[in-house]
């Protein structure tokens, strides 16, 4: 997940960010997971735990962390930075400014360590004072609510113009990609609708097509 230059040209194009379920069987759940990761451009997978104890989660990210890492995608755990190292994970993802704060230590500087939650752009600014290697914008808060698409494109365009850390845009359905490229979204996220598909590998699929940039004219 590399920092792209301001004003590049060609702007890079826009990569997947997959979100998965919470995994309470990673045994289950790795045919799915492996099947999504080489459907697409998948820069990064993010695993959400189902409640257990440490050892229990650090197994299922064992389990699945090849599977991600042999497609050149990035396994990130959510939350749980103290568990990185022996999970064999590349990094975390932090909810709210205050807890990518107290996680910087244990990531630094071996690992990723991504910041969401950002209610406020004086939030997202700090995040990216402190190293964020990509900040998040538009995902569910743990009620499942989340801002309304058009906040989400202003929010990430306000960040493409500014920032050099990349920008995730998390798209809540397949019909908001589109609008999330064109806003600037450096990765574009998908959540739980991407694994009630029919077939995840095809979705995943038709996701990455969506990636393409504008054209623009000369």
């Amino acid at each position: 997940m590399a920092t792209r230059p301001k004003q590049a040209e060609p702007r890079p194009a826009p990569r997947l960010y997959l979100v998965t379920p919470p995994v309470a069987d990673a045994a289950v759940f790795a045919p799915q997971l492996a099947a999504a990761v080489k459907a697409g451009d998948v820069a990064a997978v993010l695993l959400r735990f189902d409640e257990a104890d440490e050892r229990a989660l650090i197994n299922r990210a064992k389990q699945l962390a090849p599977l991600v890492q042999d497609a050149g995608a990035a396994l990130l755990l959510d939350g749980h930075a103290t568990l990185v190292a022996r999970a064999g994970a590349d990094g975390a993802h932090l909810t709210g400014i205050s807890a990518f704060s107290e996680a910087l230590e244990t990531l630094r500087p071996e690992r990723i360590a991504g910041c969401g939650g950002l209610e406020t752009r004086h939030d997202a600014m700090t995040a990216a004072e402190q190293g964020a290697d990509y900040v998040m914008f538009g995902e569910p808060d743990a009620d499942g609510h989340r801002p309304v698409l058009a906040a989400i494109e202003e929010r990430l365009s306000w960040w493409a113009e500014v920032f050099e850390a990349p920008c995730v845009g998390y798209a809540g359905s397949p019909d908001e990609i589109a609008a999330l490229v064109t806003a600037g979204a450096d990765f574009v996220a998908l959540g739980d609708w991407i694994w009630q598909a029919t077939e995840v590998a095809l979705a995943v699929a038709e996701a990455a097509r969506q990636l393409q940039l504008p054209e623009t004219t000369a």
